[in-house]
């Protein structure tokens, strides 16, 4: 083990987003790669709005992305003593002070600082107030130094500096006594000894006032890294408008997790020209020094892209108890059908989803045939009567059921009724699915089984009257 501690720490406030999963990926690839520990800790002190509902989701979004943490989950709201304290002892140590100032008095001292060409901070006017008004609502302020300048080494960005006359007293206690993000996270990160914060680059202008927090509690400074944001196609921050941000919603559209975890990576790290990473060498390879500093665009084409090949290549077993799945969404009992194994192997090369394989599966599982006005129009002619009646028989008079033997057996028919395969094929196809399309006609009737088959051709020759 190393001493490489890193953390994961979500707002239980929604879904698990995709910028939150790729840095939650990032901290986990960083801590597995240097046999640190990765810890996951909810952020849960806005109670307004965090849910159980969201910490739910946000776990099985993790589960889902196989990203295990070594400790935790925390909870922020088991920690509000905790809280308090350090509160305190910044008040009695004099480097945070009590501001009575009202909402109206804050926001007239910003319009005229806005008026005047100034910045829009607090002007300190409770800074060095001494009375303490009875009943009077109250925030709790961080004193920041007003000269000098702090600055970190981000391991993503270089060096970065802010000066001090710059930053805010910023309010590190509401009125109603819970703490604000920015102290309770220095808390957080210090009392858990992480060594390394590695979040996304919105959260650069609070690490210079969490640097001065930390000193002022007396803790170590922990490194830090700022990942860059993920854009829509317009260069806007990535939001619904661009489509689905969620990443459980990619699950339920039919994405394998390999295929999310894979292009999550490469949103904003590479390793020379390769596009293709499982897990174990995502760990092996990845580093910040092959973080880029510029943000990431998401591209949908290219997750699809990626997951049409992890569905190609994936193991057709896994494959199928995933398909059950989405079949049983669309109410479809898959106990009397083929086998989901054989079913798969004959869609994988044509599916970039899991919902376009159930779409393509359903078929082979429904009791009677439903058929395309058109194609039965088109295909299912009187004229066709010999053809499938040959088919039938050549079909019947096989003993072993196997592709090799079925294709012997249209051999046969071609002989037969002196067709081509092309000629023949249309109508078989339309008499087993019921449509023009599907997975070829051999492997069709090798997974529908003798009986299924010779059944839905003989339902087929009754249509034609």
């Amino acid at each position: 083990m190393s001493d490489l501690r890193v953390r994961f720490a979500p707002s239980p406030t929604g879904y698990l987003h995709i910028g939150g999963a790729r840095t939650a990926l990032f901290n986990y690839l960083l801590a597995q790669k240097e046999k640190g520990t990765f810890v996951l800790r909810i952020e849960d002190t806005d109670v307004a709005r965090s849910t159980q509902e969201s910490v739910d989701a946000i776990l099985q979004a993790m589960d889902w992305l196989g990203l295990s943490y070594d400790e935790g989950p925390f909870y922020q709201s088991d920690r509000f003593d905790l809280y308090k304290e350090k509160v305190q002892q910044l008040l009695d140590e004099g480097k945070a002070y009590r501001c009575y100032c009202t909402a109206e008095e804050l926001e007239a001292k910003r319009e005229a600082a806005l008026k005047s060409g100034g910045k829009p901070k607090y002007d300190g006017t409770c800074r060095d107030r001494q009375d303490v008004p009875e009943g009077q609502p109250y925030v709790v302020r961080f004193r920041s130094p007003e000269e000098g300048v702090t600055e970190f080494n981000d391991r993503i960005k270089g060096k970065i500096s802010f000066q001090n006359n710059e930053l805010d007293d910023v309010i590190i206690q509401r009125t109603d006594g819970t703490p604000t993000y920015n102290f309770v996270v220095v808390v957080d990160d210090a009392t858990m000894n992480i060594t390394l914060v590695l979040r996304g680059d919105d959260h650069i202008n609070n690490t210079p006032r969490q640097i001065l927090m930390y000193q002022a509690l007396g803790y170590s400074v922990p490194e830090f890294g700022h990942v860059p944001m993920i854009l829509g196609a317009d260069k806007s921050r990535l939001s619904k408008r661009h489509g689905a941000t969620s990443v459980m919603a990619y699950k339920e559209m039919g994405y394998l997790p390999e295929a999310m975890v894979n292009y999550l990576v490469r949103l904003g790290w590479s390793f020379g020209d390769e596009e293709i990473f499982s897990l174990a060498e995502l760990i092996e390879k990845f580093s910040l020094e092959n973080v880029g500093r510029s943000a990431g665009v998401f591209n949908p084409d290219k997750l699809l892209w990626l997951n049409a090949h992890y569905i190609k290549t994936g193991d057709p077993v896994r494959l199928g108890q995933l398909l059950q799945e989405f079949l049983q969404k669309d109410g479809i009992d898959t106990a009397a059908g083929p086998e989901l194994t054989a079913v798969v192997k004959t869609l994988q090369d044509r599916a970039k989803t899991l919902v376009e394989m159930a779409q393509g599966a359903a078929f082979y599982f429904k009791p009677e045939v439903e058929f395309e006005p058109a194609a039965v129009e088109k295909f299912l002619t009187a004229d066709k009567r010999p053809v499938l009646e040959s088919v039938m028989r050549h079909l019947d008079s096989i003993d072993v059921w196997n592709e090799t033997t079925i294709e012997a057996a249209f051999g046969a028919v071609m002989e037969e009724t002196g067709l081509k395969l092309g000629k023949i094929g249309p109508s078989v196809r339309v008499a087993l699915v019921g449509g023009t399309t599907s997975p070829g006609i051999f492997d069709v009737l090798a997974v529908l089984g003798k009986e299924a088959s010779l059944k839905r051709l003989q339902t087929a020759l009754a249509r034609l009257g």
